[in-house]
């Protein structure tokens, strides 16, 4: 299965030197980490961090994202990107693993670990194969120009969740641990997440806030509760509860934000915004 484009042109370049020129400009902008980082060299099994990442247009929260891929760049790459999204079109099944075949952007092909990726479903009692659910879903595609700015040599376990569900985040978690303990591949999960949608500035940093803390403290039950208590707009709190749990269970039990932003930073339009940032698992 051949997974082309479907926001090339909208949320990024679709011409590569001009998608190569929109990815250094996030790395060096005023929101960005400042400076693009040389690739390293990882040769271990216990890849050191996982990340959360914004998935909206390159133009508003690539710079954020920028200082999650500065971390995985310093750190080198691991053998697999398990990448997880929420799902904004409604298609698919309930958590949806795209099992086999490649995905295609303009900067080239990655190719799907099919183990890793049919593990998964094995030991899950909620992921299928299913492809419907990434045919048009944005927020998987947008992390791939970034890392293939810096390397071609990984393979990637992309997987969009239908249900957020506590315990569906929680049997995902496990799945991907036993898959890779089994495995025995090295893995760094990207958690695509947007926060708040189309507060204004004020509320969009207060209810952030509340998620931001929950994530760094590693409280993924918490970071539940608060989203449903206070009705917070975050699209892909499944993905961040997953990534937590996975995190503590390989001992990294520690997180920090690196960057906050919002889109009324970049526009000026304070009124309507949506919350961005990135953070380290370690």
């Amino acid at each position: 299965m051949l997974r082309k484009p479907a926001v090339d042109g909208t949320f990024y370049p679709d011409n590569p030197e001009m998608l190569r020129k929109t990815i250094e400009d996030c790395f060096v902008n005023e929101f960005g980490v400042g400076f693009i980082p040389k690739l390293n060299t990882f040769d271990g099994l216990d890849y050191p961090i996982n990340v959360m990442v914004p998935h909206a247009g390159f133009k508003y929260s690539g710079s954020v994202a920028s200082h999650s891929y500065c971390h995985i760049v310093q750190n080198g790459f691991p053998e697999v990107f398990v990448i997880l999204s929420p799902n904004h079109t409604g298609y698919g099944s309930e958590v949806s693993v795209f099992n086999e075949g490649e995905w295609i952007t303009p900067l080239g092909s990655v190719k799907i670990d099919e183990d890793f990726a049919n593990s998964i479903i094995s030991c899950s009692n909620v992921a299928s194969a299913d492809f419907d659910a990434h045919l048009f879903e944005h927020s998987i595609e947008v992390q791939l120009p970034f890392l293939q700015y810096f390397s071609d040599d990984f393979t990637i376990v992309p997987i969009v969740m239908g249900s957020q569900s506590f315990s569906a985040s929680s049997d995902l978690a496990k799945a991907i641990f036993d898959s890779a303990e089994e495995l025995n591949k090295s893995y760094c999960i990207i958690a695509s997440t947007d926060l708040s949608h189309f507060n204004n500035q004020e509320k969009a940093n207060t209810v952030d806030g509340f998620v931001l803390e929950d994530i760094e403290h590693m409280n993924e039950f918490k970071l539940y509760e608060e989203v449903v208590q206070y009705n917070i707009t975050m699209c892909g709190y499944g993905p961040v509860m997953t990534t937590i749990a996975v995190s503590k269970m390989s001992n990294k039990h520690n997180c920090d934000i690196l960057q906050y932003k919002t889109s009324g930073d970049v526009t000026g339009d304070l009124t309507s915004v949506v919350g961005y940032a990135s953070g380290v698992f370690k």
